[in-house]
């Protein structure tokens, strides 16, 4: 058999995976009229909102078509069958149903019908099929949606589908070739980024889970399965490239490598979603065609199988994208932010994602299980969002004014792959509220810092465009998350369990509630909510056909309340992850061996005593003292994190958030003498410090961290 054949019988082997019901194949030929239509679609309503339900028609009849290939199916080569489908495919062609969304055009129904061709295509009549090949056909490489990025190459996949159809193997072969060389860097434009984020339009917005997984990834290893070991072989360069994507970009941005991780998601978070580990089918692809990082592949299908426990610990930061990773054994978090060289959120289109402002402000979720907010969304408070600080408006602006260009530049994080710490001078481009905020990684705790923390009242306007006459506070919030737990706090040295309500607490030492400990270095003021919410899927969502049931949930919120126009407010709060009460309790008054060496708003640096690690935020020159005769200064603005060994500086890691510099000078207690490809020291024994000048990363990987050893 020619290579030609071989992949297109992968191709429809693929398409026939899925088994038949054959109660469902009568209930579809029951709802087909007489003309070929379906009796429950509304053909009318082609508007983007309505979802082109219109889509089911096609669907639909791929189905009817895998029953009739399929032996073990009653309808298996039934004339009569193959009688209804033709009548549906010929009702489709004759109407041409064309979608107000490009999608649905050129993605959707062309899908479903090249399906459809090669599942039945040649058994349909000549004329019929002919009809259907401009449908198919506007899925080409000059079509709108054919842009550079994830929907390129999944209209460049439907393209290859009709090329195999129509037995046109020399296109065929440059639609392959168009295919493989689409994996490749792309930074500064739409596609794959040097840090291996992903960006789908221009805004820079993340979308490494959404169109750089299922559009982009998963569909380039589909066509590298189908042409695997045939002429048309996609070189083991460009799927080599394709892994180190999947390894140290999806998978880095999952929880644990197996579950969906929230935090980067953006306007599909108002879609109810399903709980449960990603599937293994991209990998076993992959693994068709190379033995790159082979173990590191089978080890993530373990943890989906749940063969094995999560074992991997990483600090990651996605420069180009503003996105902070942190993952232990038994926990896994995230921040998110925006700059000047990104915006802030994905846009609405079409109708879902309308509260979702606030979510790039900070945010900080925290999984351990990782369905630690699984479908909270329809009763959530989306001006409390973990980990941000928001002005607490009569309610959100208008979901046109969701995506914003960032205010600041100095936003982004210092990491030696291990640990880390994380930046962001956030200006709110909604409501004039500023904050200097950190957060800083160990292994079995974190934690976050605020300060010059100010709200403008001019710097809100409500939907009418009025200045309020009551003045919204603001807050900054720890965390808001499903209730799984009792919830128990440490208030004036005694410890309690708190029934169901909203309330205010003073002199708080710590809360504890799923597994997660939140302690207050200082015995702090702090409000919580333990009760049920309600809400709709309907409301977070413009799109038609969405359920409008009354939702109800048991929400657990922690926040701090700044009061109304504060000036220069701040907090400061550890997260302990997967920690008992009795264990909160043992090490609360040693604060973890937690050391806040600054939080002003010049310097936010923590010391972790039995690490020996510490990590600081410059927002301009300046010195702290990180040990008894240990000091560091920084001529500049930056970031460093130093791991001291017996009070000796042993390792340095630097940044620069701003992406302004292209070297960091640094002074430190004591005398050193080490040099290497990107930096060098100059000691001075006559003032017992040394003067260390590292080089940093420039052009595409400018932000990007840098680790000396000493």
């Amino acid at each position: 058999m020619d290579d030609f054949r071989i992949i297109r019988d992968r191709v429809v082997a693929e398409i026939m995976k899925s088994s038949i019901d054959d109660d469902r194949v009568e209930t579809i030929i029951s709802r087909m009229d007489a003309d070929g239509c379906f009796m429950d679609i509304n053909y009318e309503d082609l508007t983007r909102t309505a979802g082109f339900p219109q889509r089911r028609h096609t669907s639909d009849l791929v189905y009817l078509a895998k029953a009739y290939q399929n032996e073990s199916s009653a309808f298996f080569k039934s004339e009569k069958l193959k009688e209804t489908i033709t009548l549906g495919f010929k009702y489709w062609v004759d109407n041409d149903f064309f979608g107000d969304n490009w999608h649905n055009n050129q993605i959707s129904t062309p899908t479903c019908l090249v399906d459809l061709m090669l599942l039945i295509g040649d058994e349909l009549p000549e004329d019929l099929v002919e009809k259907g090949q401009p449908i198919i056909g506007r899925a080409h490489m000059e079509a709108s949606g054919a842009r550079p990025s994830g929907d390129r190459v999944v209209i460049a996949g439907i393209l290859a589908k009709n090329l195999l159809f129509r037995d046109e193997q020399k296109q065929f072969n440059e639609i392959i070739k168009l295919i493989e060389g689409e994996v490749k860097f792309t930074t500064g434009n739409k596609g794959m980024q040097h840090d291996f984020s992903f960006h789908h339009r221009n805004d820079r917005v993340n979308n490494t889970s959404s169109y750089g997984y299922g559009k982009y990834a998963n569909v380039f290893g589909e066509w590298s399965y189908y042409v695997a070991k045939t002429e048309y072989a996609f070189s083991v360069e460009k799927i080599n490239h394709l892994i180190d994507y999947y390894l140290d970009g999806i998978f880095k941005q999952q929880v644990y490598a197996i579950y969906s991780d929230v935090s980067v998601a953006n306007r599909s978070i108002t879609h109810k979603a399903k709980f449960g580990p990603h599937s293994n089918l991209e990998i076993e692809r992959l693994l068709q065609s190379t033995d790159y990082r082979k173990e590191e592949l089978e080890e993530v299908m373990k943890l989906r199988t749940g063969e094995s426990k999560p074992s991997q610990s990483f600090a990651k930061f996605f420069w180009q994208t503003e996105h902070f990773v942190f993952q232990r054994p038994n926990f896994y978090t995230t921040v998110r932010m925006f700059s000047t060289r990104n915006r802030n959120m994905e846009e609405p289109y079409n109708g879902p994602g309308k509260p979702t402002h606030h979510r790039a402000d900070g945010t900080n979720y925290l999984m351990l299980k990782g369905d630690e907010y699984h479908n909270i969304w329809p009763v959530y408070d989306w001006q409390k969002v973990s980990g941000t600080t928001i002005l607490q408006k009569p309610e959100l602006h208008p979901p046109s004014e969701i995506q914003k260009n960032g205010l600041t530049d100095f936003v982004g994080a210092v990491t030696d792959g291990q640990y880390g710490a994380a930046v962001f001078d956030f200006k709110s481009p909604h409501d004039g509220v500023e904050a200097k905020k950190s957060w800083f990684f160990f292994d079995k705790e974190y934690v976050c810092l605020g300060t010059d923390i100010c709200s403008d009242r001019f710097g809100f306007r409500s939907r009418s465009g009025d200045i309020p006459s009551e003045i919204p506070s603001v807050s900054t919030t720890i965390n808001q998350a499903l209730m799984q737990s009792d919830v128990t706090v440490s208030q004036n040295s005694k410890v309690e369990t708190l029934p169901e309500g909203n309330r205010v607490l003073e002199n708080v030492k710590w809360v504890h509630q799923d597994k997660v400990g939140y302690i207050f270095p200082e015995p702090a003021t702090i409000n919580l909510s333990n009760q049920i919410q309600e809400g709709r899927w309907s409301d977070i969502t413009d799109e038609k056909n969405i359920s409008d049931e009354l939702i109800s949930e048991k929400v657990f919120m922690l926040w701090f309340d700044h009061g109304k126009r504060p000036e220069s407010a701040s907090y400061q709060y550890i997260v302990i992850p997967n920690v008992t009460e009795a264990e909160l309790t043992e090490t609360s008054a040693s604060n973890r061996n937690i050391e806040i060496l600054s939080n002003t708003s010049e310097i936010q640096g923590v010391k972790h005593s039995k690490l020996d690690i510490c990590q600081i935020a410059f927002y301009k020159a300046g010195e702290v003292e990180i040990a008894d005769d240990t000091k560091i200064r920084i001529d500049s603005q930056g970031m460093a994190m130093i791991k001291m060994k017996e009070n000796k500086i042993e390792k340095l890691s630097v940044s620069d958030p701003s992406r302004k510099l292209g070297r960091i000078t640094l002074t430190v207690s004591g005398i050193y003498h080490a040099k290497g490809d990107n930096f060098f020291t100059m000691p001075d024994n006559s003032k017992n410090h040394t003067l260390v000048l590292i080089d940093l990363p420039q052009g595409v990987y400018a932000g990007k961290s840098v680790t000396v050893d000493f």
